[in-house]
């Protein structure tokens, strides 16, 4: 199903894009290995508002949404910009199954579904623990996972403030699934496979960013299955 973008909506998109590209000097790494057709659910780590501007035009024109907390509806700029985005919003106090049976149908119409499976921002940018709900999410839709990082937008206040611009790099890594049947039901065997997923998106960014993450350099990917 093709997803069309208002004329006002592509104007505000491509005008984000030239001011982050303004702002910021951004380095594009292996973006081009996020397949061009298809679902996928894109993972992405989570440090602060500078991503989802960032990713999301970056990907653009390709069709994505994002699981997106309910409260950023409460301010009508931010709101206004999740709705012209296909946002989702997702409410934290508890399992949202609407907003998961939501994802599941723009997955069915060949969108990109991007999640951030930390969760909160680490404003950091050293990845922190993920969410097993990613990995639900993948087995019950049949979706494969790509993953893509972005490091640098941690110090953007801070090179603002002093007239900077900001370096910041986007890297993509190999997609890959997740054997139907695995974790299905077992929610330690799923916090297992989303260790994995982590483990390989921390590994897409230098070590001071890797966390938890960097420390078992001879990691095995048992539960993933790459393209």
């Amino acid at each position: 199903m093709k997803v069309k973008m208002s004329f006002t909506g592509r104007i505000i998109t491509l005008g984000i894009k030239a001011l982050l590209h303004l702002l910021c000097r951004i380095r594009q790494e292996n973006l081009d290995s996020i397949p061009a057709d298809g679902p996928f659910i894109v993972v992405v780590n989570h440090i602060n508002f500078l991503e989802v501007p960032l990713i999301y035009t970056h990907l653009y024109p390709r069709p994505s949404s994002s699981l997106v907390k309910a409260e950023t509806w409460e301010n009508p700029v931010l709101g206004r910009l999740a709705d012209l985005w296909s946002g989702i919003p997702l409410r934290r106090d508890a399992t949202d199954f609407s907003a998961l049976r939501t994802a599941e149908e723009r997955l069915s119409q060949g969108q990109l579904l991007l999640i951030a499976p930390e969760g909160t921002r680490s404003y950091s940018g050293v990845v922190q623990s993920g969410n097993p709900g990613v990995v639900l999410l993948a087995l019950r839709s049949g979706t494969p996972i790509v993953p893509m990082v972005h490091y640098g937008g941690e110090k953007f206040w801070k090179n603002i403030k002093r007239l900077r611009r900001t370096e910041v790099v986007m890297r993509a890594g190999r997609p890959f699934y997740i054997e139907p049947g695995e974790g299905r039901g077992n929610r330690e065997k799923r916090q297992q496979i989303v260790y994995e997923i982590m483990h390989y998106l921390a590994s897409l960014m230098p070590e001071y960013y890797r966390g938890k993450y960097g420390s078992d350099t001879g990691q095995n990917y048992s539960y993933l299955r790459f393209l």
